[in-house]
């Protein structure tokens, strides 16, 4: 697949791999609010994301280099910010449970980002000491939560969250981003490129089996793990908004944008095709194990997913053909929901795995 689709993906029309810009906002229905109750995701939080967006005027801002980003800095009349900055504290207090009890905040800034789906709000929150930390104020959007979950149920990267009504709050993901970071080590190590080359083929197939869309290189970032025997690297996505929405396979794949092009090079010119193959494998192994871990909370999950009307009928037609033209079989004919898709797309890759996994 990486010798042969990579090329071919560079020759591609863009819109034969890029998903849309904007998509509808899935509520959450009563069957997946109970599941998210039932497993400790929701909270009955002190403010609402629509009130957030009752600001008086916004600002541009621009980032570090000066170039004019997509985020603007909301300006809300004085009462109005003194109620948010008790409400916003309250609301991260909340997300982060004990890890930040006692300890004294305060609000910086709110900015928001008209470009992302469900239009979120930034939050600085700051420490008396001098620390600072970022979380969001979001729409919640079902396709966007099913993603946030299964980030935490099928990876190494447990994530905090919690949903009120239609309202969605995420914390903040360390990390790189994944567009800058090879701007910023452009002296890596020939064991550095090897590493995140293995790091990267792992994140591809991650995306793929859970069938996590859009993850261009500004929607993951990079965790730089420092050992004795050298660096390792983790790439985690930031982005859920893509969660089993788009038709086309390849939008599945971060190896297929042009934006992951020096990703993919890094690949193809520092592992054989029997070490991605490995580390393919390794993946697999990986969320294998994680499925026997919570198989349960797993279960229900995907059952709600089966359930839920989380894309469009075109696109899961779309799906389902060309996921049977890609493992050569017919089991996503029957398939009627994104949902159903993404329960026999984990059984297609992970069946066996999960099987092994269980004999030792």
């Amino acid at each position: 697949m990486w010798l042969n689709e990579s090329i071919i993906a560079k020759y591609t029309k863009e819109s034969e791999r890029r998903p849309m810009m904007q998509k509808d906002i899935f509520p959450v229905n009563d069957a997946f609010r109970q599941y998210l109750q039932h497993f400790g995701r929701t909270a009955e939080l002190p403010l609402l994301y629509s009130e957030l967006t009752n600001y008086s005027y916004a600002d541009s801002l621009k980032d570090k280099k000066g170039k004019w980003t997509h985020w603007e800095n909301a300006v809300y009349e004085p009462a109005q910010l003194k109620f948010l900055k008790v409400a916003l504290i309250d609301t991260y207090t909340a997300l982060k449970k004990e890890r930040v009890f006692g300890k004294q905040f305060d609000i910086e800034r709110i900015d928001f980002c008209e470009y992302g789906n469900s239009i979120p709000f930034r939050i600085k929150i700051i420490e008396e000491n001098g620390q600072y930390d970022f979380f969001y104020v979001k729409q919640a959007d079902a396709s966007r939560i099913y993603g946030l979950e299964l980030e935490h149920l099928l990876t190494q990267n447990p994530i905090n969250f919690l949903v009120y009504k239609d309202t969605l709050v995420e914390e903040h993901i360390e990390g790189i981003p994944g567009d800058t970071f090879l701007e910023q080590n452009l002296l890596l190590t020939d064991e550095d490129k090897i590493a995140v080359a293995k790091a990267f083929v792992q994140f591809n197939e991650s995306c793929f089996v859970r069938l996590l869309g859009d993850m261009r290189s500004y929607n993951f970032v990079i965790n730089v793990i420092p050992s004795s025997e050298g660096n390792h690297y983790r790439i985690r996505a930031i982005d859920f908004d893509q969660q089993c929405y788009e038709g086309k396979k390849t939008v599945y794949f971060p190896q297929f944008y042009k934006e992951n092009g020096e990703y993919v090079d890094l690949v193809l010119h520092n592992l054989s095709l029997v070490e991605i193959q490995r580390h393919q494998q390794m993946e697999f192994t990986t969320m294998a194990a994680k499925i026997i871990s919570h198989r349960r909370q797993l279960m229900e999950l995907v059952n709600s997913m089966v359930n839920d009307d989380i894309s469009e009928n075109y696109k899961i037609h779309i799906l389902r053909k060309e996921l049977n033209d890609h493992f050569n079989t017919t089991r996503f004919t029957a398939c009627k929901t994104m949902g159903s898709i993404l329960k026999q797309q984990m059984k297609q890759v992970l069946q066996k795995h999960v099987q092994l996994a269980n004999l030792k």
